[in-house]
Order: structure tokens, then C-alpha cells, then sequence
């Protein structure tokens, strides 16, 4: 049987394979997936869960599920990091130890991968790494995680090119000696074959599952730098346009490679059962979008600001927090970003969640492990604000800047229906007073501790419409409330 008639038969084996996870056309920046609103909401693994033959995956699925998470990213194997060295993360499963990488490509006879082992054949598919692939797909789509399969990734230092199936010197089939960082340019010889057949194996691999997003190539700029704009434009240079501090964007070589791989997306599943959604990973922290490449419809951001979303909510787009976790492990770090970001009008948020480890799968490793935390805790607060989103109908939801005319001492995030439902997220410690505008009518509301969960009742209450003044109850980084008019 054809790979084609494979994925063909698959499509209608699979049910939930009818109509994979789209923007919602009511409100596309919230996706539609197996006919209900959705936002996107999880801490989870560092992206290797398929190539690296240790992880027990099913184990992680399980715990993220059990977390009320939705949402997972997960590299494809063109790129792959070093054990111990790669980023300060001590126990990395994007670093598989020696002997466990399972890359898209079959090993050759030949001894020599920088990584340990035999070098890569490029004309070959692993099957080892397709039944893994698949079945991951598989097991989260049970699950109801959405994956995000990013098929391709900067390689940021030279020690990651070095362990590349697709430099030269790990593979026998004589790829072009390039300059590493036109490895994702359409200036990387003979290379650019090789990710075309990649990128569509994996393309038609995945056909037929309903959960899947692809995400063209994770951080783009780092690799090929267009400095746009600063976070902080007092501070003196250099230090004003260097990281972190400074804004990239990914250059015009880039830009035009990935364009071109977001063309292979598209014209390989024209001849198959279902078309996915095709995200574009953009900039650190945010930027008014200038253009994104044909046929992207999600924006990912990085370490990102509420700004991303506010300055790019008109391009009708799904917008992501893609990537956090290098901010230390303070569990308040993370919850306070997500709920600033999807109170904005974000559409999907991912903290890189470093208690998933070999033999930790289920997320129980706290000990440290990297730039950032993560833990059963965080993703339990998570879960509460994923409850949150969905406890409204997000589809008709949009930010809203008018309903709190002040907050005291605290930053106030809104999305309404207005004059139906009112979710607000208040970042600061209180208890502070909200002075609140909204028409005459019937309230019910509950302030929501965003830590616990914990629900405190306000209302229900008659109001005359205009200004009224409420109080929260006490709280440390941040509190939620939810208001519904019950009747004019």
C-alpha cells in the first residue's frame, strides 16, 4: 500500500479526523476543534517526546491530560540538542542520551554520527521513528491535546549543527558542506531537497489526525537576525539592541525559506483527505506583524508580552504565547504571564515545563533542571485558568478595554461579551477596590483565586448601569473574576 492510500485509509478509520482543528469562524482568535471553542492552555515537555527513545510518552499524555492541559509542541527530529551542554538544562529530552536519538532517517552501515552510532542514510525513513510519530499523534488525539509539530528549528551555536543529520559529516549521502547558518535559507545547496522530503513525509504522515497544527520553524530570528525594535528603548547601547533586550525579526533569507516550506505544507496535502492549520513563529515578546508568509494562520510569539496581542488582534489570526521557561522556577512567574496574555485576547499558551525528564514523565521532577520550572502545581493553576476560558463562550468573546475604568494598584486584562459575560484577570496583591462601568441590568459573578481555584461569591446584585465600585478579597499575584448579567 502507497504512503498516500495509507494516510487516505487512516482518514476514515480515525472519526475525529473529519475536520481537523481550524480557527473558529465566528471568532478566529480561538480555534474550533471538534465542534467547540477552543483556547489552547499547557505546561509541557521540552519537544523531544518522539525522537528521544527513552521518554515513555503515553506516561506524559496521561499526565497532562490529568492536569486539564490541551496542548503540546513537539519537534519533528530535523534538530536535535546536546546531553547536559544544550541551553544549561541538565536532564534535556530535545538531548537524547547516546543511543536513544530516533531520527526521521534511517542509520546507514557507516560508523561516525558526531552523536554516537552509525551515520544517517537521508534517503531512508526510520520505521521506528514513524510508528512513534504516529502513535503519539494517536494517543494525544484520545486524549484531546492538540500538538503543534514544528518541523523545523534554528540551531543557535554550532555544537547543534555539529550533531545535525544534515551536516555532511553525519550522513553518507554527500549533503553540501554550508555555512550553518544558511541552513534554513534556500542558499543551503543540495540540503534543501532533503527538507522537502522530510517536511512532507511528515506532512503526510499526519494527515489524518484532527489534532495537529505545523509550525514552519521555532525561532527563526535567532538564527538569522533582522533587528526591529527594543523592550526597553532607555537603556544606553549597547546593551539597548542586544538580547534580551532587543526585537528580531527573522531576515529576508529566512523568510523566503520559510515561505517556501509553508508551500510544501500546502501543496501536499492538496491531494489529501484534510489541510491543517500552518503557525508562523514571528518574534520574541512582540511586534506589529509586517507580513506573514502565505497560508500562516497562527502567530507564535515568544517570551511575549500582552502587547503581541493588542497591536496584532486585527489580522483576524490565531495569536500564541508559544514559548516560555527561562525565567526561573517560581511557579507565579508563569501563571501571572499566562493569564495576562490570554485575558488580552491570546489564543494559546505554552510554558517549557522541566519536570518532564526520563523516568519523570508524569512530571514529578522539581529538582532543578534549567532555565526555568514547571511542576504538578503550576500545571494544576493552569488547569484553573483553562477552566476559566471555557466556563465563557469564547467565541463571542473579544478584549475589552472600556469595562474596568480603574484598578487600584493592580493591571486589569478583560475579554467580554459586553453587556452578556465579563472574564478579568487583576495582576498585583490586593484586596483593591475595581471601579467598574457596565449597563443597568442583573449580575451574578465570583472572584477566582487563580492559584487554588477557590471560588468567593459577588452578587448577585441589581445595577442602576454606570460606574459601581467593587472590592476583591484578599489575594497575592493576581486574581480573577467573572460577571454575568442575568437580566436586563
Amino acid at each position: 500500500m502507497t504512503l498516500r492510500a495509507t494516510a487516505v485509509l487512516a482518514a476514515v478509520l480515525l472519526p475525529a479526523a473529519a475536520q481537523p482543528i481550524r480557527l473558529h469562524p465566528d471568532n478566529p482568535h480561538y480555534f474550533l476543534f471538534r465542534g467547540r471553542a477552543v483556547a489552547l492552555v499547557t505546561s509541557a515537555q521540552h519537544y523531544g517526546a518522539v525522537l528521544n527513545g527513552a521518554f515513555d510518552y503515553q506516561r506524559y499524555l496521561a499526565a497532562l491530560a490529568a492536569d486539564g492541559m490541551n496542548y503540546t509542541r513537539l519537534f519533528g527530529g530535523s534538530y536535535v540538542e546536546v546531553p547536559a551542554k544544550s541551553f544549561e538544562i541538565r536532564r534535556n529530552t530535545l538531548a537524547p542520551d547516546p543511543g536513544r536519538f530516533i531520527a526521521p532517517w534511517a542509520r546507514s552501515e557507516t560508523p561516525g554520527y558526531e552523536g554516537g552510532g552509525n551515520k544517517f542514510d537521508l534517503d531512508r525513513w526510520n520505521p521506528e521513528f514513524v510508528a512513534r510519530f504516529r502513535d503519539f499523534l494517536a494517543e494525544a488525539a484520545k486524549r484531546g491535546i492538540v500538538v503543534e509539530v514544528t518541523l523545523f528549528s534554528s540551531h543557535y551555536r554550532k555544537m547543534h549543527w555539529d550533531v545535525s543529520p544534515l551536516n555532511p559529516a553525519n550522513n553518507v549521502n554527500a549533503t553540501d558542506a554550508i555555512e550553518w547558518k544558511k541552513l534554513h535559507t534556500l542558499e543551503n545547496g543540495n540540503i534543501l531537497a532533503h527538507q522537502e522530503r522530510y517536511a512532507r513525509k511528515l506532512v503526510r504522515e499526519a494527515n489524518a489526525f484532527d489534532n495537529v497544527i505545523f509550525e514552519i520553524q521555532n525561532e527563526p530570528w535567532s538564527d538569522r537576525t533582522a533587528l526591529v525594535d527594543v523592550v526597553n528603548p532607555y537603556l544606553p547601547p549597547p546593551a539597548r539592541n542586544e538580547y534580551p533586550n532587543s526585537i528580531d525579526l527573522a531576515d529576508e533569507l529566512s523568510t523566503a525559506w520559510q515561505a517556501r516550506v509553508a508551500g510544501w505544507i500546502a501543496s501536499e496535502e492538496a491531494g489529501l483527505p484534510n489541510q491543517h492549520l500552518i503557525a508562523q513563529n514571528y518574534c520574541n515578546f512582540g511586534f506589529p506583524v509586517k507580513e506573514l508568509v502565505p497560508g500562516a494562520s497562527v502567530v507564535n510569539f515568544h517570551y511575549a508580552y500582552p502587547a503581541a496581542v493588542l497591536a496584532n488582534y486585527g489580522l483576524g489570526k490565531a495569536l500564541s504565547y508559544d514559548e516560555t521557561g527561562f525565567l526561573g522556577r517560581d511557579d507565579d512567574v508563569y501563571r501571572r504571564e499566562a493569564w495576562n496574555f490570554m485575558l488580552s485576547g491570546g489564543s494559546a499558551f505554552n510554558n517549557l515545563d522541566y519536570s518532564f525528564t526520563v523516568g519523570h514523565e508524569d512530571g514529578s521532577d522539581t529538582e532543578p533542571n534549567g532555565p526555568g520550572g514547571g511542576s504538578p502545581a503550576l500545571r494544576r493553576q493552569l488547569g484553573v485558568l483553562s477552566r476559566f476560558l471555557h466556563s465563557m463562550s469564547l467565541a463571542n468573546l473579544a478584549p475589552d478595554t472600556r469595562t474596568v475604568k480603574h484598578a487600584a494598584g493592580a493591571y486589569a486584562r478583560v475579554l467580554s461579551a459586553p453587556g452578556r459575560e465579563y472574564g478579568m484577570y487583576f495582576d498585583g496583591s490586593g484586596p483593591i477596590a475595581v471601579t467598574l462601568e457596565l449597563p443597568a441590568g442583573e449580575y451574578s459573578g465570583e472572584w477566582v483565586n487563580t492559584r487554588t481555584g477557590e471560588v468567593e461569591r459577588l452578587g448577585p446584585f441589581r445595577h442602576a448601569g454606570g460606574e459601581r465600585v467593587v472590592r476583591t478579597p484578599a489575594f497575592q499575584n493576581g486574581i480573577a473574576l467573572r460577571i454575568q448579567r442575568t437580566a436586563p
